[in-house]
């Protein structure tokens, strides 16, 4: 390797970027480009978040209400990065509250993200804050401010130190914005990061905005933008120079240099964090008093110069969070009154100017505690409150164990449905038994009735309890959104309470290290699930009074168990290739198109003998024995499953259809009617199965042991087990099924 030619290359590289990224400009330069793009050159830091998020895109996600709204920000963009797993609804309030701070032309309230611990409020500000900065290194996501440039006395000649007395000392220099570092004498950054337009008088910027504005449609131009002032620091550097060049407006504007900033999470740039702490979240320093009086330009040497520093600074123009705001003393962040509304903080010897989304983040106990202060009146009209509750979806719930929960980090193999049992268990902590009366008479039993583990399959899936008839289960159906939205207004709403995404995480952990097998196993989730149960003094949710089976938590231990049983069993009879899934589907297939023809009055081609006939009522009535459930009329029936065929095809137009997904209660009948009927030769195998790993291996003939390693493999290939973990799996299905 050539470090030479290594090195250059690299270096023409990050010049042509640097030169691609226009990263320095003059002022005269970025006029011209904010001509070129006035609109994004003239956003305030709401307009700016909203413009991130629209940046990647949307889709539209199956929810317990209908389709809704996700934002791709939250999701992943790599390895290693955060992701929130659902949260839509708080994704499109945030969304929604931005569009109101655009509308309005300003940033008038605090974001304050309230739920209980462990429910991705911070998750929810990380991404914002990871978007924010990949889009700023974008073109269009392009972000500026200014600094001040002060030559060297060898290029620049003149009695009061940063003046020209000809154009022939500069060597007709229109700026000094492009000079090289030995050229220049002091370079006076901008902490604020202030607006370049900030230069330009107000009169004069309201027309340049205006003009460069008109005919590219209704706009609100931000009042940051349009009436925002330099900086004191700022304001003092550029009278001085004004002063010393008699009024010359353009010979001040030389000393500007426009660059290119990218927000930065690691380095605090446009967006920062506030931890709970006494300290206000603003100060400053004197400039001129830590600077040798040597380096500073005359002019400035007996001007005294204050920078602000602190968080606030550090996320001008960008996002400041403030987590679990409420932790503090109400004192510490009074001054968020004034901030929230104005924009602006008053230091000691001047006004901070601020231009930064503000979002919050606390718990509901803080929040509660707040609302009883006298205080609280006067935050209220300051303040929008975002609900984040815990996920009640175990199918999202999972996501986020998935993401974190695996050989990597936890160090060994992790078996098929670890994730998946903890994840139902920590989703049936959280939901709380229905109010029959707040829905028509004509489902209130339904309701009334509706256990744990039926409404957790019902807000998953759709899923009405098998035990329902079908015109009950679509009745059912018709009041999920009600059902989900329940008990929003209540104080005490579901998902406020039970287990938390990182309890699950540490008991995940726990089990991971447990000697009884080859990982990360369900058996070893579950022990730890009972064992959590038992910590009542530790936590909160397990103290909760049980109702009509809601908040049994050792109970739920029981029907995750079961859940994860069914499961075993089923890829247990897949793997041994009895009946398959393809099996399934086109005797499924098959009833479908007689039921159709049946219902339309057609006649159906005879597959042997190619003959016109009438639907079969003889089949037909055959499978139904086999899926409908007891006491319901076969003619509604069959009606019922075309009507829910037609609605899955108006809903999902351009999806090929999957019965199993739109008839799981129907699919899981019909497995269970062929696990009867192969109830003795699925023992049988099973039972082959516990003696391949034990002893009495060598009583196995030669074609058993073959058919026990091919169930084996097709476990390993399909489903992701390991011998040791399979093995541990069956074991304990025949224990509980099959003994």
């Amino acid at each position: 390797m050539d470090a030479r030619k290594f090195l250059q290359s690299v270096g023409a590289e990050v010049s042509s970027d640097f030169t691609k990224n226009r990263t320095i400009l003059s002022f005269e330069e970025y006029v011209a480009l904010f001509a070129q793009s006035p609109r994004n050159q003239a956003r305030n830091a709401a307009q700016y978040l909203k413009d991130a998020i629209d940046h990647f895109g949307t889709d539209q996600v199956p929810h317990p209400t209908g389709k809704i709204r996700r934002f791709k920000i939250f999701d992943s963009p790599g390895p290693g990065e955060v992701r929130v797993a659902g949260q839509e609804e708080v994704q499109n309030a945030i969304y929604r509250l931005l569009g109101n701070f655009v509308r309005a032309g300003r940033i008038n309230k605090l974001i304050l993200l309230h739920g209980p611990n462990g429910s991705a409020k911070s998750t929810i500000v990380e991404c914002l804050k990871r978007g924010m900065e990949l889009y700023s290194q974008t073109p269009e996501g392009a972000l500026y401010t200014f600094n001040w440039i002060f030559p060297s006395e060898k290029l620049v000649k003149g009695n009061i130190g940063f003046g020209e007395t000809g154009g022939k000392a500069t060597g007709g220099l229109q700026s000094f914005a492009h000079l090289e570092a030995e050229s220049i004498d002091v370079r006076m950054s901008n902490p604020l990061r202030e607006h370049p337009l900030f230069l330009v008088p107000k009169p004069e910027r309201k027309k340049l905005i205006e003009e460069a504005m008109a005919g590219k449609g209704e706009l609100v131009i931000p009042s940051y933008v349009l009436e925002g002032e330099l900086s004191a620091k700022s304001r003092r550097i550029f009278d001085a120079l004004l002063a010393s060049y008699e009024g010359d407006y353009l010979k001040v504007l030389r000393h500007v240099q426009v660059e290119r900033f990218y927000v930065s999470r690691r380095y605090q740039v446009a967006t920062c964090a506030v931890e709970p702490q006494m300290s206000v979240d603003a100060a400053y320093h004197q400039v001129t008093a830590d600077r040798s009086q040597a380096n500073m330009p005359p002019a400035l040497q007996n001007v005294i110069l204050f920078e602000p520093h602190g968080a606030l600074v550090s996320a001008n123009r960008g996002l400041i969070e403030y987590s679990d705001l409420l932790k503090r003393p109400l004192e510490a962040f009074k001054y968020l009154l004034g901030a929230s509304e104005t924009g602006e903080v008053p230091l000691e010897h001047f006004m901070l100017q601020l231009d930064e989304v503000l979002i919050a983040s606390a718990n509901e106990k803080h929040l509660n505690a707040f609302k009883e202060l006298p205080d609280f009146a006067s935050f209220k009209g300051r303040i929008e409150l975002v609900r984040v509750p815990y996920v009640r979806r175990w199918k999202i719930e999972q996501e986020i164990y998935d993401a974190q929960v695996n050989p990597i980090t936890v160090g060994r193999h992790v078996a098929p449905h670890a994730t998946r049992v903890a994840a139902m268990w920590a989703t049936l902590t959280r939901l709380k038994k229905p109010i029959p009366d707040r829905y028509p008479q004509e489902v209130r039993t339904l309701i009334e009735r509706l256990s744990p583990l039926e409404k957790l399959r019902l807000y998953q899936d759709g899923s009405a309890p098998e035990r329902l008839a079908q015109q009950q289960a679509k009745e059912l159906k018709k009041h999920l959104s009600a059902l989900y939205e329940e008990s929003d207004a209540y104080p005490n709403y579901e998902g406020r309470s039970g287990a938390s995404a990182r309890e699950i995480k540490t008991a995940l952990a726990n089990a991971a290290q447990s000697p009884d097998h080859d990982g990360l196993h369900p058996l070893a989730v579950l022990k730890e699930l009972v064992a959590l149960c038992k910590d009542k003094s530790v936590y909160e949710f397990l103290q909760q009074e049980v109702v009509d089976g809601y908040h049994d938590h050792e109970e739920f231990v029981t029907l995750v168990e079961n859940d994860w049983l069914d499961v075993v069993d089923q890829e247990v009879r897949d793997s041994m290739g009895l009946v398959s899934e393809q099996q399934y589907q086109e005797l499924f297939e098959r009833y479908v198109q007689t039921v159709s023809s049946w219902v339309k009055g057609e006649r159906v081609q005879n597959r042997h003998t190619g003959a016109m006939e009438k639907a079969d009522e003889t089949r037909m009535g055959e499978f139904e024995g086999y899926v409908m459930p007891k006491g319901e009329d076969a003619n509604e029936f069959r009606r019922g499953l075309i009507a829910s065929i037609g609605a899955h095809k108006i809903d999902n137009p351009d999806a090929q259809l999957d019965y199993s997904r739109i008839f799981p209660d129907l699919y899981r009948r019909l497995r269970d009617h062929f696990y009867e009927e192969r109830k003795r030769t699925l023992r049988k195998n099973v039972e082959n199965i516990l003696k391949y790993f034990s002893d009495e291996k060598g009583t196995l003939s030669a074609k058993e042991q073959s058919l026990v390693r091919t169930t084996l493999d097709a476990m390993a290939k399909k489903y992701g087990y390991t011998d040791a973990s399979a093995r541990d799996a069956i074991v304990f299905l025949m224990r509980q099924r099959y003994a």
